[in-house]
């Protein structure tokens, strides 16, 4: 990130453009600057999500995780309260992946 040279010269065409130039770098290092507070909050989930699975010692936390957002989901939504058999299906034939992964998994160990 070197900053553009500075002309040597009194032509007001050459120090416009230079002055242009150093504008153009500005914005440049801001947006740089703007797009990494931005990402910032990703990365430490990031960095959580990678922490709470060595920590606990929990394989496929990730995939846990949106199994329980995916079971919570259907007992909290919408019509959960009408007593939908369907909709208890629907929840059983989600967690069925998440379940024969898990019995996978305990039958290697």
């Amino acid at each position: 990130m070197s900053l553009p040279e500075l002309p040597n010269t009194r032509n007001p065409r050459e120090l416009r453009k230079a002055l242009l130039r150093l504008r153009m770098e500005m914005h440049r290092q801001e947006i740089r600057h703007e797009s990494s507070q931005l990402l910032e909050p990703v990365r430490r989930l990031r960095g959580m999500g990678g922490s709470l699975q060595e920590g606990l010692g929990i394989k496929h936390a990730p995939l846990w995780g949106l199994g329980a957002v995916v079971a919570m989901g259907f007992l909290t939504g919408k019509g959960a309260r009408n007593g939908n058999l369907s909709r208890l299906v629907r929840l059983g034939g989600s967690l069925v992946p998440l379940v024969r992964l898990f019995l996978q998994n305990t039958r290697r160990h």
